[in-house]
């Protein structure tokens, strides 16, 4: 049960965060993205669910691409915050 709730609470943060028109909003949506994934892991494995535990991996690499592109590469923090 807790799983589920840390799933909606993450997942439902970076979708919304991913949607900002704001860059500098937008860049946190990895951060949740990333915060939701042990439990994508962790409920597809229990539950034997391979297509979704399979489908997590792909999803941990696109959150951390955004990750590395907003936080870690040279000038992120100079994000262009116009529309």
């Amino acid at each position: 049960m807790i799983e589920q709730i840390a799933i909606v609470i993450t997942g439902i943060s970076a979708v919304w965060f991913s949607q900002d028109q704001r860059p500098l909003v937008r860049r946190y949506a990895c951060l949740f993205g990333l915060a939701g994934q042990p439990f994508w892991f962790y409920t597809s494995y229990q539950a034997g669910q391979w297509g979704i535990f399979t489908l997590s991996f792909f999803y941990t690499f696109a959150w951390a691409k955004g990750f590395y592109l907003f936080w870690i590469k040279e000038g992120s923090n100079k994000v262009n915050d116009s529309p």
